[in-house]
């Protein structure tokens, strides 16, 4: 359960140094308070920082507070961020407080303000914010692994798809299955099925490089490695790294075919992508690939089916796509 002590992100904004100084003295200490004085200072400052909560002034001299706040809105759409804003203004009609409320924002105070309120209001909206930001990580990463989950994949993937699209970027993605991992759980049980799993997520987790590169689990002992910016030789090493890595573990595996210990297979597909070409079609080739990879002895990266194909798998399900 939240406190409310812990520390964050607060931008205040206000034309009047005098309001600004006595909604920051209301505000409970160790948060870490930022400072504007106009709209336009505003949208600068939230494209370089993610702030947990703004206070926001209706009536300043360039950008009025309702226009500041349709271009939040907008920003943290595009940015997939979700920033709750407080009005603080004094004009009490009632049009403008609903007009407000109506807009999104999840408070509405009128000045002149009483400081125990403001501080009672930040507390519970701050609360609030992050037991939303709390769920949505939950929701989108696997409890076991604690890799992100196939539905955050599936949103990355999405996103990066279309930054590609727009950049003419190379996009690679690489689709890996443990090898007779059924076998290993029959043999060793599932208890140790599951350290495994948690073992092979943290491996492949660091061998990653960039930032941007990203990996889930997609589902039971499968994962999925997305490679922005990357092109089918540069994708391939990588795919080879995280194959190494696993024998690197040397988690034994008597009941493999592939090996005496754990071993994985890897799909690879990569792409330039177009607006003729379907999103989903990258996933079917490196699933085909993965195939092909376990169908020719495992322990392997494959890459013989280029993107597109035509032949693909009917087990497939993509929820999202």
């Amino acid at each position: 359960m939240f406190s409310g002590k812990e520390k964050s992100k607060i931008l205040l904004v206000d034309d009047e140094p005098g309001n600004i100084r006595a909604l920051s003295r209301a505000i409970d200490a160790g948060h870490d308070v930022h400072f504007s004085n106009s709209g336009k200072e505003t949208l600068e400052l939230i494209q370089k920082k993610q702030f947990d909560l703004i206070l926001l002034d209706i009536i300043m001299p360039d950008i009025d507070g309702f226009k500041v706040f349709h271009k939040i809105k907008s920003l943290a759409n595009s940015l997939n961020v979700d920033t709750p804003v407080i009005f603080i203004t004094s004009s009490i009609t009632e049009n403008d407080e609903i007009k407000g409320l109506q807009m999104g924002a999840v408070d509405y105070i009128s000045k002149p303000f009483h400081p125990a309120v403001i501080q009672v209001r930040v507390r519970n909206h701050l609360r609030t914010k992050k037991m939303h930001d709390l769920l949505s990580k939950q929701s989108l990463h696997d409890e076991l692994t604690k890799l992100p989950n196939r539905r955050f994949f599936e949103q990355q993937f999405n996103d990066e798809w279309n930054r590609a699209l727009r950049y003419k970027f190379p996009l690679s993605l690489i689709m890996i299955d443990i090898d007779y991992f059924k076998n290993y759980n029959d043999e060793y049980g599932h208890l140790e099925g599951d350290i495994c799993l948690k073992q092979v997520a943290q491996q492949l987790l660091l061998k990653l490089e960039r930032a941007s590169d990203f990996i889930a689990r997609y589902g039971g002992e499968e994962f999925v490695c997305l490679l922005p910016d990357t092109d089918i030789e540069a994708s391939k090493v990588m795919a080879e790294k995280l194959r190494q890595s696993i024998i690197d573990l040397k988690i034994p595996h008597s009941k493999s075919l592939a090996a005496r210990h754990l071993t994985i297979s890897l799909g690879l597909a990569s792409v330039i992508p177009e607006k003729k070409l379907k999103i989903t079609d990258l996933i079917h080739t490196a699933d085909k690939n993965l195939y092909l990879a376990k169908k020719r002895g495992r322990n392997s990266v494959m890459m013989d089916e280029l993107f597109p194909i035509t032949d693909k798998p009917d087990s497939l399900n993509f929820s999202l796509f």
